[in-house]
């Protein structure tokens, strides 16, 4: 006998017990859906005689594919945990109590469990308990799509690539949802966290910054109560860099110390101290901390042997040494110590030159570029030539951070403004920061 399901009673009473019936009422409410979550996959699923037959039939040891539970769940309005559960209505729970009243059943029937428990209940309980609908090669397709976008962001930028974050987002948060074993869950979490941590980080070099404290927000808390304490120091680091595009440079040092005391010695600090308290305490003037914040990074660099090269800015991966001295180029350029960037700048060059990211080498000509300006006997030619490389190279691609850097250095240029190079910056920078990205960070910044 099939088992009595909730998804066998809902179909019952709206007639579509013939699989013809069941799966036009299926695709239809697949294409709904589709439309609804703007996931255009969903509009192509269909079911077979087959499928239909094992679902209606309570025939199933593990709930159906995510995709399927979603549609499912659209379609009768019930999460797949209860519609494949056993279902007893009134009048059989009342049929099974006349049976057993009868004279000559009841002399015949064994006496009742005195826990009144049956077993077939108890398996199948178990069965849900450690049911889930999010199996191992949904959690490694999430969690290779973030590699991905996180490989692909230096080449494809945050306006390519914030869909499919977005995507990957809200899939685990669908997921989320529904029932999975704690092993499964705690993963869900996880790649819930990162995909909110990319989406933040991005959002910074878009100029969202309130957006940004958001996603990076969720992504702290998510991690969080999870314990993944690695991702939490890196949705923290994410959070600092935000709130120092915000050019609220007391709060990113304070997010980024609090989080290093949390952990002194964990990898993730090495981008804390120098992309979130050297940057910031260079803003607001403190040397002498940001010789020692620059210095403890280095020190963990040695500690964990990290890459020599240029590591990708968003990676969830320890920063490169090469990053970290970038880093300390840009805060010693917000302290005037212009020999120290020439020297900074010089010891990197040949690694920046050689990586894949146009808007790193584009912000070390920047920071040299201004040096430049603010050495005794400026080179203003030489300025204005980085200036307008750096824009060349960040090219239709702008980003909030070469945005603000290229707007500061033709800001310092001012007293050369009748100069032929200043005013051909000048120019250069008119026209490139007319692009409709970059007049939505101007005017976030005003």
């Amino acid at each position: 006998m099939p088992r009595t399901t909730l998804l066998r009673q809902l179909l019952q009473q709206r007639h579509l017990t013939t699989h013809e019936a069941f799966a036009a009422q299926y695709e239809r409410a697949a294409a709904r859906l589709a439309e609804l979550d703007r996931d255009p996959r969903l509009a192509s699923l269909q079911v077979s005689p087959r499928q239909f037959d094992r679902w209606y039939g309570g025939e199933l040891l593990t709930l159906p594919r995510p995709d399927a539970c979603r549609v499912l769940e659209h379609m009768l309005g019930r999460p797949v945990s209860e519609l494949f559960s056993t279902a007893y209505d009134d009048d059989s729970a009342h049929g099974r109590h006349e049976e057993s009243s009868t004279g000559q059943q009841a002399t015949s029937a064994p006496p009742p469990r005195e826990d009144d428990e049956n077993p077939l209940d108890i398996v199948t309980r178990t069965r849900q308990l450690t049911a889930s609908n999010a199996d191992n090669a949904t959690l490694a397709f999430l969690d290779s799509s973030l590699e991905g976008i996180a490989s692909r962001y230096e080449q494809d930028g945050p306006y390519v690539l914030r869909p499919q974050a977005r995507q990957v987002r809200q899939l685990a948060h669908t997921l989320l949802d529904g029932r999975q074993p704690p092993r499964t869950r705690r993963e869900l979490f996880r790649l819930a966290a990162r995909a909110s941590g990319l989406l933040g980080y991005m959002a910074v070099n878009t100029g969202d910054f309130a957006l940004s404290e958001a996603y990076c927000t969720e992504a702290r808390d998510l991690s969080r109560e999870i314990g993944d304490l690695d991702t939490d120091l890196w949705a923290c680091g994410t959070l600092s860099f935000s709130l120092y595009y915000a050019g609220r440079y007391d709060e990113a040092d304070a997010c980024a110390a609090a989080a290093v005391e949390r952990a002194p010695r964990h990898a993730q600090c090495i981008r804390l101290l120098a992309n979130g308290r050297a940057r910031a305490l260079g803003k607001t003037g403190d040397r002498r901390a940001v010789e020692q914040a620059i210095g403890q990074a280095l020190r963990l660099s040695d500690l964990h042997e990290v890459p020599v090269g240029l590591t990708s800015c968003i990676s969830f991966e320890p920063y490169g040494r090469a990053r970290t001295l970038a880093n300390a180029v840009t805060s010693h350029v917000a302290l005037r110590n212009t020999a120290q960037v020439l020297r900074d700048a010089e010891h990197i060059d040949d690694l920046v030159e050689h990586s894949t990211s146009s808007w790193s080498r584009s912000l070390v000509r920047l920071d040299v570029a201004t040096a430049l300006l603010q050495q005794r006997t400026p080179d203003v030619d030489h300025a204005m030539a980085l200036g307008r490389e750096a824009l060349r190279l960040c090219g239709d691609s702008p980003i909030s951070s070469v945005y603000q850097r290229s707007r500061d250095l033709h800001e310092q240029a001012g007293p050369w403004r009748d100069h032929s190079a200043v005013r051909d910056y000048g120019d250069e920078f008119r026209t490139w920061s007319s692009q409709p990205a970059a007049l939505a960070m101007a005017s976030s910044a005003s």
